[in-house]
């Protein structure tokens, strides 16, 4: 996948949509239900004014007070009856559409979680969190906004033309000579609108992506003293969101000008016809008021038809970026077939270059894991240690050479398969919200009190005997807010449960600072006893009691071996070594 999920087109979007609209029970009668409600009650609406003409002609012909009383009721009765029909369609219409928003957001949810990672990484997760929240939010008031102003303006009109159409043929003459400058104001603005609302989405989502980054790496950013220009990346990003939604609203503008244009020129002709009419004798005065009257009320239905395509527009931009997460999703990985676990893990000449970035993270990298052993990967900064992670996690594909788990490429692995043999551990773990049992249990759904007690245990999560109600407590966002080193420590209490064969581990101790080093050092040690092991390094201690050390520099594998034969070697790591024993010193 390219540096976005795509757009969905016309077409995807009408088929998911009737898709999840035939899965909903009873969806077909409460429509057919609403439209006849929405129907009946445009009808009611139209004979306000064919009432009131009716009042003209009573007051013309002076018949009394009788027929006065007699329109009044059949007013208020007409009143009433359009009230109750329209609002029992409006939430029938309401109901069905917002149930197949939740269903869309549901499926796109659902299939986002089941992605292979990588495609993810690669589109970008502010991507996928602007779709999931910026654009489910805003085609959610988009309908609760457009759905009953859209649905009372259609059959408005269509009993309005039918009602013309029974008192006299030339007044639809009205409708014919506006309905053409209606329709170039629309298909003018549609020429323009998606493509600007598109942009407007896109640099909204460009911009969640730059806000994440910083959040993630707020750490990094301040240790090389970047925040100017992290800040200048972001504000860059959001005064492409205004430029680009000036230029939405613009067309709208444009839009409105028309509108104007063609409320005059319907007004104008109603007035021409309806006076032919009444000089001639072909109507009374009465009758041409009520289609006048019919005409002046169409006017808010039409002019609410098109203002809301603005939000239509936007709205049919949220949803073509919902469907296209889903209309393109991959197929499950089946299971490959690959052998018993063995714990053996390989990197054959692997090349990977992130996109936009133009230089490779890592070139021509080879590494080996043998069953059981612990391999650490020390390097500054940038050298591609977590890179190398990425790849044997399957998180990102090489671009050339392969990234094997007991000789089987990782990508060919299913979700089962790559499970069961390996688990990648960062600094950046996430406490789920419910309780530490839920939170836990995550990763063996079927485990019992005591193997999590146990786990916690091993880990030495002592602050689980002070939690109120033990493992019932709620913790995450909603409950009882765990420090870094206690967060960490769940996280590899989950390792254990998961018990896999190969355990990554991207700097996981790293949060700990010097207060809770030991203790999580002590967890990390009891993770990888007994497992095989890529420890991403930044303490040289973890290098030294590791099996093997690999070297990086520049994206590149400079030296491995024993952490005693490098030291003796007097190389890179060496220097390494010895600039850490200074500062340990």
């Amino acid at each position: 996948m390219s540096a976005r999920f795509p757009l969905a087109t016309w077409a995807q979007v009408r088929a998911e949509v009737a898709a999840r609209l035939r899965a909903l029970p009873g969806a077909r009668r409460r429509g057919l239900l609403a439209v006849l409600l929405l129907a009946a009650g445009a009808g009611a609406n139209v004979a306000v004014p064919r009432l009131l003409g009716e009042v003209v002609d009573i007051v013309t012909a002076g018949d009394g007070a009788g027929g006065l009383v007699r329109v009044a009721l059949w007013l208020a009765v007409a009143a009433v009856v359009a009230a109750v029909l329209q609002a029992g369609g409006f939430f029938l219409v309401s109901r069905e559409v917002e149930r197949v928003i939740a269903a869309l957001r549901g499926r796109m949810v659902g299939t986002a979680l089941g992605l292979p990672v990588h495609e993810v990484e690669a589109a970008g997760s502010g991507d996928l969190v602007s779709r999931s929240t910026d654009d489910v939010a805003e085609l959610s008031a988009a309908v609760s906004e457009t759905v009953p102003i859209l649905s009372r303006s259609v059959f408005m009109i269509g009993a309005t033309v039918v009602a013309l159409a029974g008192l006299d043929w030339q007044f639809l003459l009205v409708p014919l000579v506006a309905l053409p400058f209606y329709w170039i104001a629309g298909r003018r603005y549609l020429a323009r609108a998606p493509r600007r609302y598109a942009e407007e989405r896109a640099s909204m989502a460009d911009r969640a992506r730059r806000v994440l980054e910083a959040i993630h790496g707020r750490e990094t950013v301040r240790a090389y003293g970047t925040e100017d220009r992290v800040h200048g990346r972001i504000g860059a990003a959001s005064a492409r969101v205004v430029e680009t939604g000036l230029s939405a609203r613009t067309t709208m503008l444009t839009l409105q000008t028309w509108v104007t244009f063609c409320e005059f020129l319907l007004l104008a002709t109603a007035l021409t016809v309806g006076f032919h009419l009444a000089r001639t004798d072909v109507l009374s005065v009465g009758a041409v008021t009520a289609a006048v009257l019919m005409l002046v009320r169409l006017r808010g239905p039409l002019l609410m038809f098109m203002r809301v395509l603005d939000t239509v527009q936007s709205a049919y931009a949220s949803l073509a970026r919902i469907v296209g997460v889903v209309v393109e999703a991959p197929e499950p990985v089946a299971d490959s077939g690959a052998p018993v676990r063995g714990g053996s893990a390989r990197l054959e000449d692997v090349t990977f270059t992130y996109p936009g970035t133009g230089e490779p993270a890592v070139r021509d990298v080879s590494l080996e894991l043998a069953a059981g052993e612990t391999l650490a990967v020390v390097g500054a900064s940038g050298a591609g240690k977590t890179t190398v992670a990425a790849l044997l996690a399957g998180l990102r594909v090489p671009d050339s050479g392969r990234a094997l788990i007991d000789g089987v490429d990782v990508a060919d692995l299913s979700d089962a398969e790559r499970v069961r043999r390996l688990a990648l551990i960062s600094q950046d773990v996430h406490v789920f919200s419910g309780t530490l049992r839920d939170d836990l249990t995550l990763a063996r759904p079927d485990a019992d009190d005591a193997a999590l007690e146990d786990v916690l245990a091993r880990v030495g999560a002592r602050w689980y005997h002070d939690l109120p109600d033990g493992l019932d407590t709620e913790v995450g966002a909603r409950g009882e807010q765990l420090d870094p080193v206690a967060a960490q420590q769940l996280a590899l209490a989950r390792v254990l449960l998961l018990d896999p064969e190969i355990v990554l581990m991207d700097e996981a101790t790293a949060e700990a600072g010097s207060a809770g080093a030991e203790t999580l050092e002590a967890a990390a040690a009891e993770v990888t006893r007994e497992r095989s092991a890529v420890v991403i390094a930044h303490r040289l201690d973890q290098a030294a009691r590791a099996d093997r050390v690999l070297v990086m520099d520049s994206g590149r594998v400079v030296e491995s071996g024993p952490h005693a034969e490098l030291v003796a070697a007097g190389g890179a790591y060496a220097r390494l070594w010895q600039a850490w024993s200074r500062g340990r010193a």
